[in-house]
């Protein structure tokens, strides 16, 4: 199942609150409101190993630019999938992170 936050807060908020292992992964828009996801990124990497898990973060986004992943990167991403996304290409990166070969 998936859940849809509207903004960068909410999505931090609603990972907080979570168990561990609620969730899998997270598929991060870099520009969302209140919050950017290299913001958002950010603040769950800050969390203490228990709660973040090392969750893999993978941004979602239209910038695709070399400088565009590399921020992604140091914001404490896992990876980068460029908009459009190709839905084939997704299972096969979702598929990578289930497998810890990323």
């Amino acid at each position: 199942r998936c859940v849809i936050c509207p903004d960068g807060e909410k999505l931090v908020a609603a990972f907080e609150a979570a168990k561990p292992g609620d969730f899998d992964a997270i598929l991060m828009d870099v520009q969302m409101p209140e919050m950017t996801g290299l913001e958002a990124t950010r603040k769950i990497r800050t969390l203490p190993a228990e709660k973040n898990g090392n969750i893999p973060i993978v941004a979602m986004t239209a910038d695709a630019f070399a400088e565009d992943v590399q921020a992604c990167l140091a914001s404490g991403m896992n990876g980068h999938i460029a908009k459009p996304v190709d839905v084939s290409k997704l299972r096969q990166y979702l598929q990578k992170i289930k497998n810890h070969t990323l």
